[in-house]
């Protein structure tokens, strides 16, 4: 045990600083990774762009999304940093009063909970599930729509983690929840991000989808394709429906990979991965429609 607890140290630290939670005043340290030595070794970028990460022989598997999220070990608000402190007194009593609520519904889904251990996977994936359902509770001077987008696709890729490390246990259920959950929130971000209805500066940093790299509007665009094609039957059984999802899809993929090819500054592996994206929903809608997609992402 002293070994695991050595290494865990060596992952991570807490903060000098007590934070003080605006729920229930409980007063806690915030646990936070250590950069460098070593720690991540970067693999492969997966098509949700979630970047993967070999296994350190020194410190193990590490889960560099299961930090990002604060959590009150005690009424288990969660919210990113920024946004902790930042609460209006309305949002202070909707979220006392969903406090039980929280506590019995994060437990059912993953069992006990104790924040005040170490992050590991549960506790990660348990964050950005509470962080979704805090949210939802928050004024749109937080940006609340983004924030809940990038918390769903978060949240699925660790129970997915979790699904692979505890087979069996209906976590592939909540998985493939919180994938729909992202797809009904990355729509109307991709609106959000257009017209300005929730604060551009509130989430901006935030995009990711990924830890290691913000690839912002552009990945906005191609991540709501992306979940928007693979999940089309969670979101909308209606084939019209369907056809104008992947209509609009397909013409926001088509300006970016456009506006791609008339910019070197645009990141080429998001640019291939947009092209291949359209090319695979336009196939999609030549099904559905049973007439050839107009082309407009030629090489």
């Amino acid at each position: 045990m002293r070994n695991k607890d050595q290494r865990i140290k060596s992952i991570s630290y807490k903060s000098k600083d007590i934070t003080k939670c605006p729920l229930c005043h409980h007063e806690f340290q915030i646990e936070q990774l250590h950069s460098g030595g070593g720690r991540l070794i970067a693999g492969k970028l997966t098509p949700e762009l979630r970047r993967l990460y070999d296994i350190s022989k020194k410190y193990g598997r590490i889960y560099p999304q299961a930090y990002q999220i604060v959590t009150c070990p005690q009424c288990l608000f969660s919210s990113f940093p920024k946004d902790f402190n930042q609460l209006q007194a309305d949002e202070i009593e909707s979220l006392k009063k969903a406090t039980l609520q929280r506590r019995t519904g994060i437990e059912k889904i993953v069992g006990p909970v104790d924040f005040n251990e170490n992050r590991n996977l549960v506790l990660g994936a348990a964050s950005y599930l509470l962080a979704v359902d805090c949210y939802q509770h928050r004024g749109f001077n937080v940006a609340p729509t983004p924030k809940k987008a990038i918390c769903s696709i978060r949240g699925a890729w660790l129970f997915h983690d979790m699904n692979d490390e505890f087979p069996k246990m209906g976590f592939d259920k909540i998985r493939d929840f919180m994938y729909t959950k992202a797809v009904r929130y990355y729509q109307p971000t991709l609106e959000i991000m257009s017209t300005g209805s929730e604060p551009h500066e509130q989430f901006i940093n935030l995009l990711g989808p990924d830890t290691d790299n913000n690839w912002g509007f552009d990945g906005v665009v191609y991540l709501n394709g992306y979940l928007t094609n693979k999940y089309l039957e969670f979101v909308t059984k209606d084939p019209q429906e369907q056809i104008k999802l992947l209509d609009l899809c397909k013409r926001h993929l088509g300006k970016l990979y456009g506006m791609g090819k008339a910019s070197k500054s645009k990141p080429s592996v998001l640019m291939d991965m947009a092209k291949d994206l359209y090319e695979e929903i336009s196939e999609r809608l030549d099904a559905l429609t049973g007439e050839p997609a107009e082309s407009g992402a030629s090489s």
